[in-house]
């Protein structure tokens, strides 16, 4: 039952993406034709926005392909981190893009070129109503998952633009202010760089296993010690492997007289986790004393790697520090 809602969502994720995909390239080719046909910078830089918008929404379609792929011995995760990765490359794109606008904008402040501001008017006119659509498929499912709330981001700020864009051709027919075409275009590099900075910025902090936003680790730790029999947290590791999923590692202190309800122990504790923090994917090891590395989290140090006659030589080795009793693995996904 719970597959098959998670590839109904895959359907329905996927369906929105082509949907907007196709507005997205109607407005792209209608602004940048318009663009060059009214001189306007303005509308060749929404255009370009747009076409980032695009990059952004078929990059976006081929990691929802690419992480319903199956796991592998090579890849356990899957390729869930595909989500991610791409929006980084959006993110940093953007960014770039968002710079050249700028630069041709200067140009015009300087040198000012008159623009057919009608027509301007009216083609940014349709690329609005192309956003607002767009926005509206993706909207539903841009809370919950990184990759739509980036493609998300992306039309919204196109929307805005187009605003900006049908404003300067009001005031550009009336007064013939032109100046107002470069200003405009400053105006959208810097919505661009806002909103890729805010993309790059998330997903960058997922690549580096940095601890989900909203996430404490100390009232994590607090939520497992409230479990019945646990008597110290440590070594404890949270990470996210893509939007909608994430991890936990770390080791639990249990009093011996416990040895017999290890099993009861990690339901409970995996349900508080679930319900408390949404973590889904947990590792907990379960020891009878307290390792001599305490700490809710552990610092990490490079260690040579051993060859494989030194490792056959010392197989109970333990990489986590030096800990002593007994140990008990626990694993969910």
């Amino acid at each position: 039952m719970h597959e098959h809602a998670d590839t109904h969502l895959d359907q329905s994720i996927t369906g929105r993406f082509k949907y907007a995909i196709l507005l997205t390239s109607a407005t792209l080719v209608a602004e940048l034709v318009g663009g060059i046909w009214t001189n306007s910078l303005a509308l060749l830089s929404d255009a370009a926005h747009v076409f980032l918008d695009l990059f952004a929404l078929l990059l976006s379609l081929g990691a929802i392909k690419l992480s319903s792929y199956p796991v592998s011995d090579t890849r356990t995760f899957g390729w869930h981190r595909m989500e991610v990765f791409a929006s980084f490359i959006n993110g940093s794109t953007v960014f770039l893009i968002a710079a050249i606008i700028c630069y041709e904008a200067v140009g015009r402040l300087v040198h000012p070129e008159e623009v057919k501001s009608l027509e301007m008017l009216i083609i940014a006119g349709v690329g609005l109503a192309m956003n607002l659509l767009s926005a509206g498929a993706l909207h539903s499912h841009s809370h919950d998952d990184l990759n739509v709330h980036s493609a998300f981001l992306h039309v919204i700020g196109d929307a805005a633009a187009s605003v900006g864009v049908i404003v300067g051709g009001i005031i550009m027919y009336f007064t013939n202010w032109y100046l107002l075409d470069a200003i405009i275009s400053v105006g959208i590099g810097f919505i661009i760089f806002w909103g890729s900075w805010r993309v790059m910025r998330e997903s960058l902090h997922i690549l580096l296993e940095g601890v989900p936003r909203g996430i404490d680790v100390n009232h994590v730790a607090a939520a497992i010690r409230e479990v019945e029999g646990v008597e110290e947290v440590h070594h404890l590791n949270i990470w996210t492997i893509c939007s909608h999923i994430i991890a936990l590692s770390g080791h639990v202190v249990v009093p011996p007289t416990f040895r017999g309800e290890h099993g009861g122990m990690l339901r409970k504790i995996e349900e508080q986790l679930f319900e408390r923090f949404h973590i889904s994917h947990t590792t907990l090891q379960l020891e009878s004393m307290r390792c001599t590395e305490a700490g809710v989290a552990k610092q990490f140090r490079h260690r040579p790697r051993a060859s494989s006659a030194h490792a056959h030589a010392h197989p109970h080795h333990h990489p986590h520090g030096s800990c002593t009793g007994d140990h008990h693995h626990g694993h969910t996904h």
